[in-house]
């Protein structure tokens, strides 16, 4: 699905530029820069997080909301713009977002920094969950 999209893009920005979104959209061009600094962030607090738990100095139950949250990320695109389903990415949205949060109450009392490190990624994810909420709501079929 996600090869379809890469290869369809037209058709994929076509569908979702016609869904109806509310006057405080973001405009599109603002999600790569967003996505590229967050996905920095990501990879920095995420890798370190991943290498101690796999060295045996965090549980593995630290572990799991990270993987939660990278699976939830991850399945976003193609569920959104591949099967075009708002109602799905809603829900898939309103994972990640509580995958996230979790994984800053796991990490905070053993390493305050990476919990730290995902304020930007929470402050997007809420806006971005918000956001896709109200676009669900706003092309629900009647």
């Amino acid at each position: 699905m996600y090869t379809w999209i890469m290869n369809n893009p037209t058709k994929t920005s076509d569908w979702y530029s016609q869904l109806k979104k509310p006057s405080w959209a973001p405009p599109s061009w603002l999600f790569g820069p967003a996505w590229t600094i967050l996905y920095i962030l990501i990879f920095i607090s995420f890798g370190y997080v991943f290498v101690h738990t796999f060295r045996g100095d965090f549980p593995i139950l630290v572990c799991i909301p990270f993987i939660l949250n990278l699976i939830f990320n991850a399945l976003f695109t193609p569920i959104q713009f591949g099967l075009k389903s708002n109602e799905l990415a809603a829900v898939d949205i309103v994972l990640t977002w509580t995958t996230l949060v979790l994984m800053i109450i796991v990490i905070y009392p053993l390493v305050h920094w990476v919990a730290y490190m995902q304020i930007p990624y929470l402050l997007w994810v809420s806006f971005a969950t918000v956001l896709q909420l109200t676009v669900t709501w706003l092309n629900r079929k009647k």
